[in-house]
């Protein structure tokens, strides 16, 4: 037998070391085996999360942003406020007609909860920012007028040439002339806004400030739930877009009413139903009690009565009695008999104690 060479033991390892690394691929891949960790590429990341970039509408947001927007208040759970927008909608029909002297077509595209810090960091720049306060609430409110609108209004007040688009500047601050413009068609804007809540809550709503940088135009905290209304005004091949952001501590006064799930054109009380019940209580009956004397007596002598036992009564045949509808007295007067009968005349009527 010839005993094994050093190249021999080098060969024999080699093989060895192949052999494990096969079974070590086969535990890989095998049944009883342990899967590798996986690592995440950003898109998966940004999907958990739920800030997905391709789509701008934040409540089709999933994962952990959802559960961090559930906190938000639906402005379904405020019926009235699409009823106020739809009539804000109908009014600005007819005022910004008569303010461009051109053919308007106003729509609201939609209404959203949003935080406000969000809002402010999605407000699309250049743009002008107005910040108007409702008198009656004493509180704040955003209204944002964006930079196609702008030079839209622009061009239809100075007259420009029809069938032609708005020519954009970019670049450059907005003029002087461009604001006062834009200020004068937030006003009309603002006087629609206080028609549209006048059935529901007569409120003022105030012009304050024109700002162009979202920073200056912080009316609350960043965390705050606000109500954002984006109308669209087309004036033939011109337009744009304007968003109204209220916050809900503004709306808190008037909550209760935003609740109601309907209220038609005629806002108030119901008469038909006012008549109806007032001629019913006419029509009920109640129960009269004539109280002859009211005594104060301990409670042994109460504990202490048997049958047969005396009360002795000061009422005399001309004593004032009072006529009693539960605890309530009603009247007062002299007891006598009518034919068969016991009657009571009526002297005057009981006066309701102020508590």
């Amino acid at each position: 037998m010839v005993p094994p060479s050093e190249d021999d033991d080098i060969d024999i390892m080699a093989e060895m070391d192949s052999i494990a690394a096969e079974d070590d691929d086969d535990d890989v891949g095998g049944m009883g085996a342990e899967p590798a960790t996986r690592v995440l590429n950003q898109d998966e990341i940004d999907s958990l999360l739920g800030f997905d970039e391709t789509t701008d509408d934040s409540l089709n947001r999933s994962g952990i942003q959802a559960i961090l927007n559930s906190a938000l208040v639906s402005y379904e759970r405020l019926p009235m406020l699409e009823v106020v927008f739809d009539r804000m909608v109908r009014g600005m029909t007819t005022s910004l007609r008569n303010f461009f002297s051109d053919n308007v077509e106003v729509s609201l595209d939609d209404i959203l909860s949003q935080r406000f810090g969000d809002y402010l960091n999605s407000i699309p720049l250049p743009a002008m920012i107005n910040i108007f306060k409702a008198e009656e609430w004493d509180d704040n409110a955003l209204l944002v007028v964006d930079s196609s609108l702008i030079y839209s209004i622009v061009d239809v007040l100075l007259g420009g040439r029809r069938g032609t688009a708005a020519m954009r500047v970019e670049g450059r601050p907005y003029t002087v002339i461009e604001q006062s413009l834009v200020e004068k068609f937030v006003h009309v804007v603002l006087a629609d806004l206080s028609a549209a809540f006048d059935p529901l809550s007569p409120v003022t709503f105030r012009f304050d400030r024109l700002e162009v940088n979202p920073r200056f135009a912080t009316i609350s905290i960043p965390s705050n739930a606000c109500i954002v209304a984006r109308l669209r005004l087309d004036m033939e091949d011109r337009g744009g877009r304007i968003e109204i952001l209220i916050p809900f501590a503004t709306l808190e006064p008037i909550r209760e009413l935003l609740l109601q799930g309907f209220m038609g054109e005629k806002f108030g009380r119901d008469s038909i139903w006012e008549t109806h019940l007032s001629n019913e209580m006419w029509l009920t009956h109640i129960d009269l009690e004539a109280v002859l004397e009211t005594q104060e007596l301990p409670l042994n002598t109460i504990l202490n009565l048997e049958i047969g036992s005396h009360i002795a009564l000061q009422t005399r045949p001309d004593s004032q009695i009072s006529l009693r509808c539960g605890d309530q007295a009603m009247f007062t007067g002299r007891m006598g008999r009518q034919g068969n009968s016991l009657a009571i005349r009526v002297d005057h009527k009981e006066r309701k104690k102020e508590q």
